[in-house]
């Protein structure tokens, strides 16, 4: 068994990253994009755990970082806080309780702290990343980070939990 999970988990991980390699494209602002590559990784959180939902946003997040992404280290970082965030609380809720009902409750869950989490992270890091004021980034969250978030993460939420189903039925 422990064989077919790293299989498992380096072929979700190898899914990731094909996913941002050739979907992603610019959302709401030029330096956000949208990208499918949370999907195998929350995939894979509710077939192992959080733990292991997180060892693939790490090892994701480096090789996205140093092959696809052009945004350098701040783009490492922001893509393991948003994914992390995602994983971690999705994760963690699943586990406590394991349906179908539950695991809708854990996605929405997810998305809601992965976009509490983002609109806190964008405030520290996009005033560094895109070289502007901390009051410029403020003035953009509500309108443009926040729903951003909430649509992107959604996005790969409902596709996660419709491909789960799918392959847990088969």
């Amino acid at each position: 068994m422990k064989v077919k999970k790293i299989v498992t988990l380096g072929l979700l991980s190898a899914i990731s990253i094909i996913l941002v390699y050739f979907i992603r494209f610019p959302f709401f602002a030029s330096f956000l994009e949208y990208d499918p590559a949370d999907i195998p990784i929350l995939i894979a959180t509710i077939m192992y755990g959080t733990y292991e939902g997180m060892i693939m946003t790490f090892v994701v997040s480096i090789i996205q970082g140093i092959t696809v992404s052009s945004s350098g280290i701040i783009g490492i970082i922001m893509h393991i806080l948003s994914t992390g965030s995602f994983v971690l609380a999705t994760g963690i809720l699943y586990r406590f309780i394991n349906n179908r009902y539950s695991l809708i409750i854990s996605i929405i869950f997810g998305i809601i702290v992965n976009t509490i989490s983002m609109a806190i992270w964008n405030l520290i890091f996009t005033p560094i990343f895109l070289s502007t004021s901390y009051d410029a980034v403020l003035g953009i969250i509500i309108p443009i980070i926040i729903p951003f978030n909430i649509i992107k993460s959604g996005i790969n939420g409902i596709i996660t939990f419709i491909l789960y189903k799918f392959l847990v039925n088969k």
